[in-house]
């Protein structure tokens, strides 16, 4: 007799219409932008969007149903519906920048007249089309708990992700939504029957998202603490309030034994 099925698991293909910057670290005067898009940035944009659809203000409030009925993946970038056929990392990482990164330079200006000193900077992004023209896509999964009643499909019709968005950049929307067939990827298997969904990884694989930090002796990668921002409840004001820090593996980072994690808040992985 097989288990019962908690969660219901989609491949989300989204088109990116704008740029997108989803902030890691400043070089200067340049704030790069991370090579995918983490679990945080997800669920910021779903948040906002599934609140204001909804006519509400309690982005707290939403934003923790979100936790509770939803579970999802990093989105990856590439050029083909789908499919990851170039990661962000490792021998790739110079040839993905190539053929999907591109930056904006600006300069502040100083009482709106002249170019304030040392006030010039640079936002780098991941370009809508590639170096050859290309439509780029977002590809991920997301898992819906049984009996959800959050309207997560209509809140990807008029999605923005990342920073910027008063500029109109992290513009996207939904090119398929399709049940989940195979591993997630063509990589990763995933298990829908737990409390949170279990994905597993082969051995010698990449993980595909921050993981908390764990075992040393497993893992062959870089480890970064990952701080986020959160609603104040007290102000209202959505993302004012930076998060506990978790200090996870980096995506990219390999392992050497085959392992399973559950997909934690915001897309993190934990050791199962």
């Amino acid at each position: 007799m097989g288990h019962r099925q908690m969660w219901k698991a989609h491949q989300i293909v989204l088109e990116l219409l704008s740029p997108l910057h989803v902030g890691h670290r400043r070089i200067g005067n340049l704030a790069s932008t991370r090579r995918y898009v983490p679990g945080r940035a997800i669920w910021g944009a779903l948040t906002t969007r599934i609140t204001r659809d909804a006519g509400g203000q309690d982005y707290a409030e939403v934003g923790r149903r979100i936790h509770e009925e939803l579970a999802w993946t990093y989105f990856f970038i590439s050029a083909t519906p789908g499919k990851v056929p170039l990661w962000p990392w490792g021998g790739n990482r110079r040839e993905f920048e190539w053929l999907y990164l591109s930056s904006f330079a600006s300069t502040a200006l100083e009482d709106g007249h002249s170019a304030d000193d040392g006030a010039l900077h640079e936002v780098e992004y991941i370009a809508p089309r590639t170096c050859f023209g290309d439509q780029v896509y977002l590809t991920g999964y997301l898992f819906e708990r049984e009996g959800s009643t959050l309207n997560w499909r209509g809140a990807l019709n008029r999605l923005q992700i990342g920073g910027e968005r008063s500029y109109g950049w992290g513009r996207v929307r939904p090119f398929t939504v399709t049940p989940l067939e195979g591993p997630c990827f063509g990589i990763y298997p995933a298990h829908t029957n737990p409390e949170r969904p279990v994905i597993e990884v082969p051995s010698h694989s990449a993980l595909g998202a921050h993981t908390l930090a764990s075992d040393a002796d497993n893992y062959q990668g870089a480890i970064e603490p990952l701080v986020g921002r959160e609603t104040n409840t007290e102000s209202g004001a959505f993302g004012s309030k930076p998060s506990l820090a978790f200090v996870c593996w980096i995506p990219g980072t390999r392992i050497v034994q085959a392992s399973k994690y559950r997909i934690g808040h915001q897309g993190i992985w934990e050791p199962a």
